[in-house]
């Protein structure tokens, strides 16, 4: 309790100070009774949601918007903060210039400039009515990214070879059916041969897919629909009562996936097969660096095929590419991760700027990423987690187009 007492305090000083260049910009008293009572009802829902819950560690629906409008409201008042520091160094210094030139007795601070609140409240409305946005658009702003990728070693059947990847659905956090429902019409227009995902179908529980079974069960693919499990599939972020009640969560997750239709690897391996000739595909179990599971078992997963084949691998997170799958002897032509949601914040605009924070964590962020010969792509997510939104990383359905031969210059 002593560490929301100490939270609630820092941001009500916080927004205490913001509010600074509000009461300069205006002498409105029903506009200070607004700024303080959303602030009020946002710091007390998320205290109350997050101190006040007996769902543990799970993160709820009403969590999720609990954090994000408190994320807004902070932004917007961290934007603030250097405009009124910095105002209030140069108050202070004319004030002391005055004191000591004009030899005032009393210390006397100049009153805030009004233009220089108006520029401050400008700028801090952007990332405010971002996040905002994000919450209420950009989580459902689908974007189709295409890709084409050259492999001197691709069996000829397969040249012209298109999949489709979706990763971390995160189904416990969607509260737009209609939404979800375009997004499924979306991925089955691109008639890809293949379908794959790449892991977290969940928050938490496997009771979280239920009602979106049907939906994503609509999902087709001419050669199948093939998956493996993330990090949040597991029930690791769950207080559970017993270690049984753990277990069959993630059995129940197992079978809701092949309900729909999906074939989960479970550090497995499977052909796909064209016209006498085959390319191998293969999925480990989640490997994570840091606190992350370490389920995923390359060696294992790879038993029952050949060195020589043209292989595609499935790992949820991109780390285990550096760490594991890049000088591996097997030689993965393609990997596909996911897991970074690119943090759900950044910009991006192509040929010119691609950026994230997510960039200072993972070194393979998002996108396609080439090494020793080798391609990992990336997937931004097709849903969202913790904060409820996405602001300038959009939800992705990647396409990929397998050709033989070198590219053309």
């Amino acid at each position: 309790m002593i560490r929301w007492v100490f939270f609630s305090i820092l941001f009500i000083i916080l927004t205490i100070y913001g509010f600074q260049a509000v009461k300069t910009v205006t002498k409105q008293p029903w506009v200070y009774f607004i700024y303080f009572g959303i602030t009020l009802i946002v710091v007390g829902n998320f205290i109350f949601q997050f101190a006040m819950s007996n769902e543990g560690r799970v993160l709820t629906l009403s969590k999720s918007y609990a954090f994000g409008f408190l994320l807004a409201f902070s932004a917007f008042n961290l934007v603030l903060l250097p405009f009124l520091i910095g105002e209030d160094i140069i108050r202070s210094a004319i004030g002391l210039y005055e004191k000591v030139m004009t030899q005032k007795d009393a210390f006397y601070l100049p009153s805030r400039r009004k233009f220089v609140s108006q520029v401050a409240l400008g700028i801090a409305a952007i990332p405010l009515s971002s996040l905002l946005y994000g919450m209420f658009q950009g989580k459902y702003n689908f974007r189709v990214l295409n890709y084409t990728l050259h492999f001197d070693d691709l069996p000829e059947a397969f040249d012209g070879y298109k999949i489709t990847q979706i990763s971390d659905i995160h189904s416990g956090s969607f509260d737009n059916k209609e939404k979800i429902e375009y997004a499924i019409d979306l991925i089955n227009e691109q008639k890809s041969d293949v379908l794959l995902f790449t892991g977290d179908m969940v928050n938490n529980k496997a009771s979280e897919m239920v009602p979106w079974m049907e939906t994503f069960g609509r999902l087709k693919a001419k050669d199948g629909k093939f998956s493996i499990l993330g990090n949040h599939d597991y029930g690791d972020y769950v207080d559970w009562n017993s270690k049984e009640e753990k277990n069959q969560n993630l059995e129940e997750l197992k079978n809701i996936q092949k309900e729909m239709g999906f074939d989960l690897l479970l550090n497995e391996s499977r052909y796909l097969e064209k016209n006498g000739q085959r390319l191998a595909l293969v999925g480990v179990e989640n490997w994570g660096k840091g606190p992350f599971k370490k389920a995923g078992d390359l060696e294992k997963a790879a038993s029952q095929i050949q060195s020589e084949d043209f292989k595609i691998l499935m790992t949820h997170d991109p780390s285990h590419w550096e760490a594991r799958v890049l000088r591996d002897p097997y030689h993965y032509h393609l990997t596909l991760s996911g897991h970074t949601h690119g943090m759900q914040f950044g910009i991006e605009i192509p040929g010119w700027i691609k950026w994230s924070p997510a960039k200072w964590r993972y070194k393979y962020w998002a996108g396609i990423y080439t090494e020793l010969n080798q391609h990992i792509n990336v997937n931004r997510g097709f849903g969202y987690l913790g904060y409820p939104g996405r602001v300038g990383i959009w939800p992705e359905i990647t396409v990929i187009e397998l050709k033989k031969g070198a590219k053309s210059a």
